[in-house]
C-alpha cells in the first residue's frame, strides 16, 4: 500500500441545484493502490451521486454545490481540492481527472461515444483522442477483448447488443485506457453467470496490478466480500429519524469497515446493511419495516393445472437478419404455454434472445414464422398499442419506457391508452386514481411530480413497474426486473407479482438472478441456441 492514497474524498455535503435537502452528508472515502472497496447502500442512499462526484463529473458547478474535498494521487497527479459550495469553487478538467480515473456508471450505454458503429471503434474511441499509435491501440483492444470475453464480438454493432454483453463492453471502455483508480457502479447488472465470472477475474487481475478498484451496489456479492473495505450508505427510505429533527440517515455513512466486522455486527447487534436497505444473499426479503409496509404476500403457490393458457407461442422462429437466416436465427422453433396465474422464469447467456422472446409476447417483434396466440386468438393482426393494454412489458432499460414529464403523468399515459385517451371526463379522473394508486404501490406516491429521469435508477425501474402494474395487464413480461434492486425494492416487486398472479394475470419474467427466479416461480426455462429448454 502507498503512503499516499491513490483517491480520497469528504463530502461534508452535495446538494443537487433546486434540492431542498442534500443528497450526500459526512462521507470520507479512501482508496490506495491494489485495494478493492466496495460503496454499499440500497435505493436513495446517494451511491451513485458519491460515485459520480469521485469520478469529477458533479463537482464544480455543475449538477449540485459540493462542500468538501477530493483529492488525486494518483501517477504522481497530485491534486488536492477545497469546494465551499461558492461560485468561486475551482472547476475540474474531466478529460485530465479521466487519465487516472475511470468510471462505468449504472447506466453502461452511457460509457459509449454512440458514433462507432462496430465493438472494435468503440473500444478505440478513446485510444484515438489520446494519440495511441495504430499498433499499440490493435494491441490493446485485443487484450481488452480477451479479458472482458468480447474477441467473438468486435465486428457487432453495439446497439445490436444485450444488456450484459454492453455492460462488458463498456467496462472494457474503461479499462482500455489503463487507470489507475476504476469505479464501478453495479457492476454485475444483466451480466449471466459467465459474464460475472470474467468481469470478476478481470477486476481481481487489475488489483493485483496496482488498480484501486470501487464497486457501487446494493447488493453483497461474492466479489464484495472479498473487498479490503466496505462503505454502507443509509438509505432515504429505510432510514429512521433517530438523529432528530426529522432528519433520516439517508445518504449518510452509517458505518466503514473490514466485510468480516460489518456481518459479524449485523448478527450480534444493529444489521446496518439491512437498515440501509442491502440485498445480502440468504438473507430474507421482506417488506415489514419499510416505511410500515407489510410483508410482502408469496408468489410462488401453486401452479394452476387445469385453465386455458393464457398465451401461447406455437413454432416461432425469429431472426433479426429476416426469412431465411436460419443459421442465425434467434428464435427456433419455441414452443410455449403460460397459464393464469403462473410465474414463468427464462434465464439463459447474455445474447441468447431472452429479450426478443419477451418482445414476441406484446407485437413489439413479430415471428418470422409460428404464431402468438392471447387468450386463444393469434395476435398477428393487432397492433403494439392494443396489445400493451393485455402484456404490459418492462423493458430491461426502463428508460426505453420513460417519457413524460413527472412520475404521475408517466403510469396515467399507459391508462389513457387503455382507454382511448379519456374520451370521457371521469376517465380522466378514474386514471388518476389509478396511477396515484399504482405509484403508491411501488412507495413512488411522494414522487408523483417529479420528472422520471430525477429518480434514481432503481425508483425508475420500480416507475416503469407501475406503469405496467396500473394497466392491470393479463400478461407482466418482465426484463431483468430485480437488476440495482434493494430490499424494499425486491419486496415491492414480490407484492406486484402476487397481486398480478392472484387476479389470474400470468408473469413472465427474464432474469440472471437464479436465486431470486427459483424462489418465485413455478417453472423456470433455458433459452439458448434459440430453443427453450426445462431447467431443474
Amino acid at each position: 500500500m502507498s503512503a499516499r492514497p491513490l483517491l480520497a474524498a469528504h463530502v461534508a455535503s452535495f446538494r443537487f441545484h433546486g434540492a431542498d435537502a442534500p443528497v450526500l452528508r459526512d462521507i470520507s472515502i479512501a482508496v490506495d493502490a491494489g485495494s478493492l472497496t466496495a460503496v454499499l447502500g440500497g435505493s436513495g442512499s446517494g451511491k451513485s451521486t458519491l460515485a459520480r462526484i469521485l469520478a469529477a463529473w458533479l463537482p464544480g458547478h455543475h449538477g449540485g454545490e459540493l462542500r468538501g474535498r477530493l483529492e488525486l494521487g494518483a501517477s504522481g497527479a497530485g491534486a488536492c481540492i477545497d469546494f465551499t459550495g461558492g461560485s468561486d469553487d475551482p472547476r475540474i478538467d474531466p478529460a485530465a481527472w479521466a487519465a487516472h480515473v475511470a468510471y462505468v456508471p449504472q447506466d453502461a450505454a452511457a460509457m459509449l461515444s454512440t458514433v462507432r458503429d462496430t465493438v472494435a471503434g468503440e473500444l478505440a474511441f478513446g485510444l484515438e483522442n489520446l494519440g495511441i499509435p495504430a499498433g499499440d491501440m490493435l494491441r490493446r483492444i485485443a487484450g481488452t477483448a480477451e479479458l472482458t470475453g468480447l474477441q467473438d464480438l468486435l465486428e457487432r454493432d453495439p446497439a445490436t447488443l444485450s444488456g450484459g454483453e454492453l455492460r462488458r463492453l463498456a467496462i472494457g471502455c474503461a479499462v482500455i485506457g489503463r487507470p489507475s483508480v476504476l469505479l464501478l457502479d453495479e457492476p454485475f447488472a444483466s451480466l449471466d453467470a459467465s459474464g460475472a465470472r470474467t468481469v470478476e477475474l478481470l477486476l481481481r487481475r487489475l488489483t493485483a496490478e496496482g488498480t484501486a478498484v470501487v464497486v457501487f451496489s446494493s447488493t453483497v456479492d461474492t466479489l464484495s466480500r472479498t473487498a479490503t473495505h466496505w462503505t454502507v450508505l443509509g438509505n432515504t427510505v429505510l432510514g429512521n429519524t433517530a438523529l432528530g429533527s426529522g432528519e433520516h440517515d439517508g445518504g449518510r455513512q452509517l458505518a466503514a469497515g473490514t466485510p468480516d466486522i460489518l456481518l459479524a455486527a449485523g448478527s450480534s447487534g444493529e444489521d446496518v446493511l439491512a437498515r440501509s436497505g442491502v440485498v445480502v444473499p440468504g438473507a430474507e426479503v421482506s417488506g415489514a419495516g419499510v416505511s410500515g409496509a407489510a410483508p410482502p404476500r408469496p408468489v410462488r403457490t401453486s401452479a394452476p393445472a387445469d385453465a386455458a393458457p393464457v398465451l401461447e407461442l406455437k413454432g416461432v422462429r425469429f431472426s433479426y437478419d429476416g426469412p431465411g437466416a436460419s443459421e442465425r436465427e434467434t428464435l427456433r422453433g419455441v414452443d410455449l404455454a403460460v397459464l393464469p396465474g403462473e410465474v414463468l422464469a427464462v434465464t439463459g447467456p447474455n445474447g441468447s434472445g431472452k429479450s426478443t422472446l419477451l418482445r414476441q409476447l406484446n407485437g413489439l417483434l413479430r415471428p418470422g414464422s409460428g404464431t402468438v396466440l392471447l387468450r386463444g386468438a393469434p395476435t398477428d393482426g393487432t397492433s403494439p398499442g392494443v396489445l400493451a393494454a393485455d402484456v404490459g412489458l418492462l423493458f430491461q432499460d426502463p428508460r426505453f419506457q420513460l417519457f413524460e414529464r413527472t412520475a404521475l403523468r408517466e403510469v396515467a399515459f399507459g391508462l389513457g391508452t387503455k382507454w382511448r385517451l379519456f374520451r370521457r371526463k371521469q376517465d380522466d379522473a378514474r386514471a388518476r386514481e389509478r396511477a396515484l394508486a399504482a405509484l403508491a404501490a411501488v412507495g413512488l406516491e411522494a414522487h408523483a411530480g417529479i420528472h422520471p429521469l430525477e429518480l434514481p435508477a432503481s425508483s425508475r425501474r420500480l416507475l416503469a413497474l407501475a406503469t405496467v402494474i396500473a394497466r392491470e395487464p393479463a400478461v407482466l413480461a418482465l426484463d431483468e426486473p430485480t437488476v440495482g434492486l434493494d430490499r424494499r425494492g425486491l419486496a415491492v416487486l414480490d407484492t406486484a407479482m402476487a397481486d398480478a398472479t392472484a387476479r389470474g394475470a400470468a408473469v413472465v419474467m427474464v432474469t440472471h438472478d437464479l436465486g431470486y427466479a427459483r424462489a418465485r416461480a413455478h417453472r423456470l426455462l433455458r433459452l439458448d441456441g434459440g430453443v427453450l429448454t426445462p431447467l431443474g
